[in-house]
This record gives C-alpha cells, sequence and structure tokens, in this order.
C-alpha cells in the first residue's frame, strides 16, 4: 500500500502542471476577469449616475417572501458555483490528455525500461495511473474549485458591501456548505462514469506504436460512421444515435464531469421531474440528483467495459516492446 502511495505521488509530481497547476491559473483568471467586469460596472454606474443598494436593503430583506429569498440565495450560489464550470471543462481536457499519454510517454522516451527494472508490477503502475485520473485529479479540481468560489462570494459581498448592503445579512442566504458538501459528493459517480474513457484512452496509449491521439479518436468514430451508413443497429431495434450516444460519447466525453446528465436517461429524467427546483442551482447537484445515475444499467456496463479495457493495457504494458 505504502508503494503504491508512492506510485500515485509520482504521477502527481510528473504531471503537477495538469493536475494542480492547470485548474489552479483557470480559477485564478476567472476571479481576474470578474474583478475586472465588477470595476467596468462601478465605472459605468458612477458616470451614468446609478445607485445600487442603499440604506433600503434591509427593508426589502424583512418585507421579502420566502421565495424572493430563496431567489436571492440561489444567485448567491451560483455566484460560488460560477467557477466551477470552466474548471470541470479544463479538468475533462487533463484528464483526457494525461491517460492518452499515461503509458505512450514511457515508451517514447524509454524511461519505462527503468520502471520496469525497479520491484513494481504492471498493475500497480496502471491502476495507479487510474487512480490520479479519476480521483486524484478530480479531488484537486473541485478542492480548487471550492477555494474559487468562497473567493468569488466574498468578492461579490464585499463590493456590495460599499454600496450599503449588510455582507453578513448577504452571505446567510448562501449555501456554502452545502455546495461544498454536493461537489466533493459527486466524486465517487465521476469516477465509475468516466471510467470507460479512461480505460478506452490507457488502452490506446498502452497499445498504440504512434499516434495514440489518432487510433482513440478515429476509432470509435469510424465505427460510429460505419454503423450509420449500414444500419447496423437496426438489427438490435435501436437507432444510430444510441451507438453514438453510448459508445463513441461515453469512450471519449465521460472524463468530462456532468456528462451523465445528458448522456443517460436516468440522470436526465431525475433533473427533469425535479425542475421545480431549478431556481435552485444546488437543487440540480445534490447527492439525490447526482447519484441517480447509480440506479442506470449504461453505468454499470460502461464500469465493466472499464474493467476489461484496463486490464488489456496492464496487459500490453507487460508485453509491448517498441525498441
Amino acid at each position: 500500500m505504502n508503494t503504491f502511495y508512492w506510485q500515485v505521488k509520482r504521477e502527481f509530481w510528473e504531471n503537477r502542471g495538469g493536475f494542480l497547476w492547470a485548474p489552479v491559473v483557470t480559477g485564478v483568471v476567472f476571479l481576474v476577469l470578474n474583478v475586472m467586469a465588477i470595476i467596468a460596472a462601478e465605472v459605468m454606474s458612477a458616470r451614468h449616475g446609478i445607485q445600487i443598494g442603499g440604506n433600503n436593503f434591509r427593508e426589502l430583506i424583512e418585507k421579502a417572501s420566502d421565495g424572493d429569498l430563496a431567489q436571492v440565495g440561489a444567485a448567491l450560489d451560483m455566484t460560488m458555483l460560477s467557477s466551477m464550470g470552466l474548471i470541470t471543462i479544463v479538468l475533462g481536457f487533463v484528464v483526457f490528455f494525461y491517460c492518452l499519454g499515461s503509458l505512450y510517454d514511457d515508451r517514447r522516451d524509454r524511461s519505462v525500461l527503468f520502471w520496469k527494472s525497479l520491484p513494481l508490477s504492471n498493475t500497480s503502475t496502471v491502476l495507479s495511473k487510474v487512480v490520479s485520473a479519476v480521483v486524484l485529479a478530480p479531488v484537486i479540481a473541485v478542492l480548487v474549485g471550492i477555494a474559487v468560489g468562497l473567493l468569488q462570494l466574498v468578492i461579490f459581498s464585499l463590493v456590495l458591501s460599499f454600496h450599503g448592503i449588510n455582507m453578513w445579512e448577504l452571505l446567510t442566504l448562501a449555501h456554502p456548505l452545502r455546495a461544498v458538501a454536493s461537489l466533493i459528493s459527486s466524486i465517487p459517480v465521476y469516477a465509475l462514469w468516466a471510467a470507460p474513457a479512461v480505460g478506452w484512452l490507457m488502452l490506446c496509449s498502452a497499445w498504440a506504436r504512434s499516434k495514440p491521439f489518432l487510433w482513440a479518436v478515429a476509432a470509435p468514430v469510424v465505427a460510429g460512421l460505419m454503423v450509420t451508413w449500414f444500419g447496423i443497429m437496426g438489427v438490435f431495434n435501436q437507432t444510430a444515435v444510441w451507438f453514438w450516444s453510448n459508445v463513441v460519447a461515453r469512450s471519449l466525453l465521460s472524463v468530462f464531469p456532468g456528462s451523465h446528465f445528458a448522456m443517460d436517461r436516468h440522470a436526465f429524467r431525475s433533473v427533469s421531474e425535479n425542475l421545480g427546483e431549478a431556481h435552485n442551482p444546488l437543487a440540480m447537484i445534490s447527492p439525490t440528483q447526482t447519484y441517480a445515475v447509480l440506479a442506470s444499467p449504461n453505468l454499470w456496463i460502461g464500469v465493466a467495459a472499464a474493467v476489461a479495457m484496463i486490464a488489456a493495457a496492464i496487459w500490453f504494458r507487460r508485453v509491448r516492446d517498441d525498441s
């Protein structure tokens, strides 16, 4: 277990540019752009004599209905969560290209000969890369997203406090702890949902002698085109759209957090049935919504396929010799 820990730590050291600095830089850029937007809005309001807030805010809060307060809280929650949108997109690209080069790069620069000379099994080496992709990278991204979101919320509240709005009274309408819990609880679901894409990309990384990106993308896309042209899915009473969604998209796009809401009917139905809470962004990412995908056979079939592909990647790492 201690050896496995150091293998995962090695992956972090060698890929901290993607795992750590990519979400950090994205978050910093997001905050800088928001500060610039706030400054621009302040300049425009000063030029046109527009006043925001004032002494009547407390009176408005006291007279507001529960629905109005919920909308204010939802706006604050959206302010806090908005940074996660960009960070999750960056996370998807980081995991995609990390998996694609995880086993190929060692063979390309011949460092695989050194690592194979150590008393480290191929299984533990590949699994350490899998854990780095589906656990380490999303955990870091979520923690950075939480930090950036809280800073964004504080900046927003400070700006409003300059206009006579009570900062602490405003913050009581937000739900930072609920947001943090929802984001952290989504990591296990992401790990399961992303498994097929991680398995496929690592299989291509272990098998391809050159250009793993081309093989990883071209193989499922060409298969999808053939299925569409020849109507092969009609034999199974399915359409070509099913193949593109459940095979092509799952093998390439599952590494993007939240993609299960678009690809899986169980997750989509869970969201559709709770559109009454759509005014609250936290309701859409709550564990009730996120974990609805666990009832989907699609998820577990993908996990089974991922196990098979990861096993194949382990075998190819053991037998592949590009010398």
